[in-house]
């Protein structure tokens, strides 16, 4: 599991070769599954498969809301995400997680080419975060690497019946 840490020391270019990658990445873990191992959660807390991958597509749109919200603002506030809320608001138990997948990777190409059109002063531009204070689109960037590399472990854990 990477640390936040080590994402942040890593060049920006390989960072955006890990998010290019995280789509396949989804897509092999969950082909071929049955629908009864995708909805089995491995406990009453943990995410079952099909939800992990549900919120990964929900937070990526929620990723692309924020490089837009820092771009449009100079140092705007953030609103945090509630993904426990979204698990049930949005049903994701009843959700396809092949189509939450397909709708992963087109937000993810759309990120990444919002990404690498920036120039550097773009990258350094911040919003203020309740919970993270002053979090610049750089940071924002490394926060979608570890988030993927946390949730791909998770959705491993939970195809075996693990939390």
């Amino acid at each position: 599991m990477l640390t936040k840490e080590e994402v942040a020391k890593m060049p920006r270019a390989e960072r955006l070769e890990r998010l290019a990658r995280t789509g396949h990445e989804l897509d092999q873990a969950i082909v071929d599954r049955p629908e009864a191992v995708l909805c089995r959660r491995p406990d009453e807390k943990n995410w079952a498969p099909k939800e992990v991958v549900c919120h990964l597509r929900d937070t990526e749109e929620f990723f692309m809301l924020r490089f837009h919200t820092l771009a449009a603002a100079h140092e705007p506030p953030l609103v945090p995400a509630d993904p426990e809320r979204w698990v049930e608001d949005r049903q994701y138990i009843r959700s396809d997680a092949t189509e939450a997948a397909r709708a992963f990777r087109r937000r993810r190409e759309e990120c990444l080419a919002h990404l690498r059109g920036l120039s550097d002063a773009q990258w350094t531009r911040a919003g203020l975060h309740p919970t993270y204070g002053r979090i610049t689109v750089e940071d924002v960037a490394n926060l979608m690497v570890w988030h993927d590399a946390n949730h791909l472990d998770q959705l491993q854990r939970a195809l075996r019946g693990e939390a």
